[in-house]
């Protein structure tokens, strides 16, 4: 998992305005905490339990991560320095097998959806989850290899389509997965909140709309 630390004024800033900095980064630390609950729920999965979660981390282990339900065999892993195209291919490049990375802004992500995504890599060469904004939001390797990211633009309409198009060019078998709607905007959070209401996400959400003084709790 893809994952920036949730520093006020640093994650989640197209957010602000409506919401303030630390209101932004509590956002983005609900966001984290459902998209690693979804994963450790899929460690529990019959034909699960070798998964190795990982989080490659853009910035420090803090109190945001203290979360007492989280595996104590958790890997951290710093990102790699460069473009964003760069930490992203040296994230696979530090694999040694199968691999689904996702990123924090799909707080909607269920297991039975990254079940899926992992069962296919038995069978076919890589996953590619595309998001509503042109980008993606999952992408799988059975034999991981960064060169197939390096280059690729980042942060762009067509970043999606450009990173479809260069597995398929490298001759793989791709499966694609159903489209998610990356967290960016307040209406990209509002739209996801509706979809997962039952979540830490959507609570935050709710209690940072409702006038909180603080942001909600992670538990």
């Amino acid at each position: 998992m893809v994952v920036k630390e949730p520093v006020p004024g640093r994650v989640k800033t197209r957010l602000t305005p409506p919401f303030s900095p630390v209101q932004a980064a509590a956002v983005a630390t609900a966001a984290i905490a459902d998209t690693l609950a979804a994963i450790c729920e899929l460690g529990r999965l019959p034909g699960f339990e070798r998964l190795r979660p990982a989080l490659v981390l853009d910035g420090a282990v803090g109190p945001w991560l203290r979360m007492p339900w989280l595996p104590a065999a958790l890997e951290v892993v710093p990102q790699a320095s460069g473009p964003f195209d760069a930490r992203l291919a040296a994230a696979f490049d530090g694999s040694s097998g199968p691999t689904l990375l996702i990123g924090m802004d799909t707080p909607q992500v269920t297991p039975t959806l990254l079940a899926d995504a992992c069962l296919a890599l038995r069978s076919t060469d890589a996953v590619f989850g595309p998001a509503a904004d042109g980008g993606w939001w999952a992408l799988g390797l059975r034999h991981p290899d960064g060169e197939l990211l390096r280059s690729v633009p980042t942060s762009r309409p067509d970043t999606g389509a450009r990173q479809r198009a260069r597995l398929s060019e490298a001759g793989l078998r791709v499966a694609t997965l159903p489209v998610l709607r990356d967290v960016d905007t307040a209406a990209d959070a509002a739209a996801v909140a509706r979809v997962a209401p039952g979540g830490r996400f959507a609570a935050t959400l709710r209690g940072l709309q409702a006038g909180h003084a603080s942001p909600v709790a992670i538990p």
